[in-house]
């Protein structure tokens, strides 16, 4: 969900630039909606609902790493190979810098193939027929200079478009009737690994506070994450609400917040891409390479956090550092009338 969120000012920087080239986009069945509220086939248009590409291919690679010997794994590479081959591709871009997504550009047999010069996954780059050394500090920075080698523009990151669903825009509007006018804040307690995740007792004091200065209080219950929110909800005297939602409802719901606080993760991301008040609670990751971009914000990192994105359960010795008041004073920050802009 990061990887195509930082991508997306890139793309949409190349949308406006050329908006009369077919641009399309792999991904994972579960982030399309990331990319189109519709159904993802390459005969429809560019709309709101699917506002930056033409059409999407559905790759299931995870899957296919799971079962890589499966016959449904052959059959769906050999589809999506022969797919993709029939779309006379001019060029390939790997954002995310994997041998998987490599191996996915080389699939599409495109002559022009674009990848960082020094990927995530070293191997990549030899998939790749052209390789840019990137400069920028962070990622978003970094994808758009890839996205500059396509036909040699100038570009600069942009806010991204996020497709409009109408049913997902309904669902939020029926959720949120009733709430008055006060504003409304977004918790994701949830992150990729337990080493990123700031304890579910202290959002639950943020959202206890956060209700006292007349804010409703919501905790997204991500997949697997519904345990931590309903912690949350208890803990803070049930003024934090969870909501189990799906991701383009997520959208939907965020382009609604007032505040969003949460680590590095998916939805923080989404909420930077959306241009929503940020709070984020930085532990092992770098905010410098992925932090909040392009909105206002406040990052929360201890001096004592060194990059490290190895699985750990516990969270990270430094991450532990940063109190509730630490948060609250950033979010006194990020919503006073100064930091408008």
């Amino acid at each position: 969900m990061g990887d195509i969120l930082h991508a997306l000012p890139a793309m949409t920087a190349l949308r406006q630039a050329h908006p009369a080239w077919v641009i399309d986009w792999v991904v994972e069945p579960a982030w399309m909606p990331l990319l189109t509220a519709g159904n993802g086939k390459l005969a429809e248009a560019v709309s709101a609902a699917q506002p930056i590409v033409d059409g999407v291919y559905l790759a299931s690679a995870k899957a296919w790493g799971q079962a890589p010997l499966s016959r449904k794994t052959a059959y769906e590479i050999r589809s999506l190979r022969e797919a993709l081959k029939d779309g006379h591709y001019d060029v390939v871009l790997d954002f995310q810098g994997a041998v998987r997504s490599a191996a996915l550009c080389w699939l599409a047999g495109a002559r022009r193939r674009i990848g960082e010069s020094r990927p995530r996954e070293w191997a990549a780059r030899w998939l790749f027929t052209e390789r840019v050394a990137t400069s920028g500090k962070h990622v978003i920075e970094q994808d758009v200079e890839l996205a500059e080698a396509v036909a040699g523009d100038a570009l600069q990151p942009v806010q991204p478009w996020l497709p409009v669903s109408p049913d997902a825009e309904a669902w939020c509007d029926a959720l949120l009737a009733g709430a008055g006018n006060g504003p409304v804040a977004l918790l994701n307690p949830g992150a990729g690994w337990g080493a990123k995740r700031w304890p579910v007792e202290r959002y639950a004091t943020i959202a206890s506070t956060l209700a006292t200065r007349n804010f409703r209080v919501l905790v997204n219950a991500g997949p697997g994450e519904e345990k931590l929110a309903e912690e949350i909800h208890e803990q803070s005297s049930e003024a934090a609400a969870p909501v189990q939602c799906s991701l383009a409802q997520l959208i939907a719901l965020t382009r609604r917040m007032a505040l969003v606080i949460g680590g590095d993760t998916g939805p923080l991301h989404l909420a930077c891409a959306l241009n929503r008040p940020v709070v984020g609670i930085y532990g092992p990751t770098d905010p410098a390479r992925n932090g909040p971009y392009g909105t206002r914000f406040k990052v929360l990192r201890s001096p004592l956090s060194l990059r490290d994105h190895a699985r750990r359960e516990a969270p990270e010795a430094g991450l532990l550092t940063i109190s509730p008041q630490e948060v609250l004073n950033a979010v006194d920050e990020v919503l006073a009338p100064e930091a408008v802009q």
